[in-house]
């Protein structure tokens, strides 16, 4: 079983991924997504995304790092796919799941899911473009407005060359309402060779376990749930109980001194609210924690709180 860490646009950056990966379980992180339009990118941008690549693109631990892109325009994305294994990512991979409707409207992620041989054209053009050795994946949704196209889309980017294969178990229009519809990804593999990599609404063990048996994929992705409960890659991979909460109240200590001391200490109150909001679903603490700094906006006196 391999289990990634996923691409969390606003959420999951380098910093939560040091974090996340020091607690054990993952066994690769996809960065926040490279918007890519006609232009091919300089190193800082994939460097700003991406810092993993100043040290063989590995986390402090050692957990290999995969850039993600998003696009529309073949030949610019298998030119930008270029760069970023230059500079060390660990294989590329190309975002068709982003629901954001900005990102949609300018012909991006989810919206692409309409056509399947828009697909094909970038993943071809992006495969081509990357050696062999190199990892080349996908992350895709069911659909867009319904999982009519589905099993086309799954076999075009099969087909295109692409190495594997992310399924959320959602489409754009259902979002992130449960439930996840697992055994659409059971469906899909019955339909192609891809290796599969199954994704949505995995909060514990046993619902890794449920979608694992339904979906018949043993590799998943975590997103959420991997905020609301720090441990949850452990926890399924090892057996691990829950993280308690005073361990979780250290990580939050952590990740303060790496937010308000780095290079992003300007966004600190909104990305620890943020952590919050998620943590509030394993944690009543988090609930009473999160009324206390919600108001504040100072990063000493939001410390304070979580300390004392």
């Amino acid at each position: 079983m391999q289990i990634y860490l996923a691409p969390m646009e606003g959420v999951v950056d380098h910093l939560m991924r040091d974090m996340l990966t020091q607690i054990g379980g993952f066994d690769l992180c996809v960065t926040e997504f490279v918007r890519v339009v006609e232009q091919l990118h300089p190193r800082k941008t994939f460097y700003k995304i991406c810092p993993e690549l100043h040290h063989d693109g590995l986390t402090p631990v050692g957990v290999p790092v995969r850039v993600q892109l998003l696009g529309q325009h073949p030949s610019w994305l298998a030119e930008n796919a270029q760069r970023a294994i230059e500079l060390g990512s660990h294989g590329v991979d190309l975002n068709f799941g982003c629901p954001a409707k900005t990102v949609n409207k300018s012909k991006g992620g989810a919206v692409l899911l309409k056509e399947p041989q828009a697909l094909f054209d970038v993943v071809k053009a992006v495969r081509d473009a990357v050696p062999s050795e190199h990892v080349v994946s996908a992350k895709i949704r069911l659909g867009f407005d319904d999982t009519s196209l589905a099993l086309e889309n799954a076999d075009a980017i099969q087909q295109a060359g692409a190495s594997l294969l992310t399924v959320h178990a959602r489409t754009k229009v259902d979002g992130y309402k449960p439930p996840a519809y697992w055994d659409w990804i059971a469906k899909i593999k019955a339909h192609t060779q891809i290796p599969l990599i199954a994704n949505g609404e995995i909060w514990h063990a046993h619902d890794a376990l449920k979608c694992q048996t339904q979906s018949h994929t043993q590799d998943l992705m975590l997103g959420r749930g991997a905020l609301s409960l720090p441990n949850l890659a452990a926890c399924i991979k090892f057996g691990d109980a829950p993280m308690p909460w005073s361990e979780v109240t250290q990580l939050l200590i952590d990740y303060s001194g790496y937010e308000i001391f780095g290079d992003k200490g300007r966004y600190y109150p909104n990305r620890i609210k943020q952590w919050l909001g998620y943590l509030q679903r394993e944690y009543q603490e988090a609930r009473s924690l999160f009324q206390e700094i919600r108001t504040l906006r100072k990063s000493d006196e939001i410390l304070a709180c979580i300390s004392s």
